[in-house]
Parts: structure tokens; sequence; C-alpha cells
């Protein structure tokens, strides 16, 4: 249970990050920068979420001893 809401901080916390520096970069004049760290933010945060839910069916297939 503490790895799920430690994995939910990271998500948030990347987030954050992400927004504050394509909002700095924006404002700079850096669109197409702030763009790019966006979807680098999105890509990063899709991996930890694919990486979640194989932990969750693994777990699922060991519960129901479908190995």
């Amino acid at each position: 249970m503490g790895a799920d809401i430690n994995t939910l901080f990271q998500i948030a916390g990347i987030g954050i990050i992400v927004a504050m520096v394509s909002t700095v970069l924006e404002s700079a004049g850096k669109k197409d920068i702030a763009q790019w760290v966006s979807v680098i933010g999105f890509i990063v945060v899709l991996y930890m979420v694919a990486n979640w839910i194989h932990d969750l069916f693994q777990t699922i297939k060991s519960v129901f001893l479908f190995q």
C-alpha cells in the first residue's frame, strides 16, 4: 500500500514540476521547448503507470495461480 501512495506522489510531483517549467518557458517565449517538456513529462508518467499496471497484473496472476 505504501508503494502505491509513493507512486502517486511521484506522479503528482512530476506534474507540478512539468507545469512550472512549461509556464516559465512559455513566458520566456520558448513555446517549442515548453511543448517538448510537456511531452517528455507525459511519457515519463505513462512509463510509470505502465510499470504499475504490469505489477498489478503480475499480482493478480499470482493470486489466481495462472502461472
